[in-house]
């Protein structure tokens, strides 16, 4: 899942100056999940806000709601709705929620409320970790299912670097090298004779090398067209 986390408060404040009225605009999932931007989560930073304009004597009237996806033109087309006559849409959503709504909202101001940081997994209560880059070419059926672009601190596809020691990263001790936990998985399942396999050349421009992706589906457009499949 998308995992975020909200900016500063100073940050967001400055964001909004110059506006009087400000929609606080929640996403119902990943960074609801994460604990960043939910319904739960526009409430504290409405609150926040009203409360520093207060102390602050400034006018700021400040509404809320929170949509199921801020990444789907049906839900974002609510917030036009609900934010029309305010000045701009504070987005608790992540990066993409953000683009999305400005492409959809031609007359308001979306401004972010939140840091996206990466894609992440539940590892404890409260704790997200690094699982994967989007890199556009998954590649860990090579590696056992762990992926070295994204928990590799210099994304090395070759094996650990000479900065690796005890089984740790040199980036930070506290970090596991990654290429360690390959080894131990690919030992733990009898596949070590993997490690010496010749693989191809990453194409990376089936990631962000490649510019903007967009991905598409004949039949799930087929399927809105009401055409019957065969």
């Amino acid at each position: 899942m998308i995992v975020a986390e909200r900016k500063p408060l100073d940050e967001i404040q400055q964001s909004l100056e110059g506006c009087k009225s400000v929609l606080v605009a929640g996403c119902g999932t990943c960074v609801t999940v994460c604990m960043a931007g939910g319904e739960k989560e526009v409430g504290v930073l409405a609150s926040m806000l009203r409360m520093r304009a207060k102390m602050d004597g400034t006018e700021l009237d400040i509404r809320e709601a929170t949509v199921q996806r801020q990444c789907d033109r049906e839900y974002v087309e609510q917030l036009a709705e609900l934010g029309e006559e305010c000045d701009a849409i504070l987005s608790m959503g992540c990066g993409v929620g953000v683009n999305y709504a400005t492409e959809v909202l031609k007359t308001v101001r979306v401004i972010p409320a939140l840091n996206t940081r990466f894609y992440g997994a539940n590892v404890d209560e409260g704790v997200w970790s690094e699982r994967c880059g989007g890199c556009g070419e998954c590649i860990v059926a090579s590696t056992e299912g762990i992926c070295p672009i994204a928990r590799c601190s210099k994304s090395i596809l070759n094996g650990p670097c000479g900065g690796s020691q005890d089984g740790t990263c040199e980036v930070d001790p506290e970090i596991a090298c990654v290429w360690q936990l390959i080894y131990d998985r690919m030992d733990s399942l009898g596949r070590l004779d993997k490690l010496e396999e010749i693989l191809a050349p990453k194409d990376w421009s089936k990631g962000r090398d490649g510019g903007p992706g967009t991905t598409s589906r004949e039949d799930a457009a087929a399927i809105d067209r009401g055409e019957a499949s065969e």
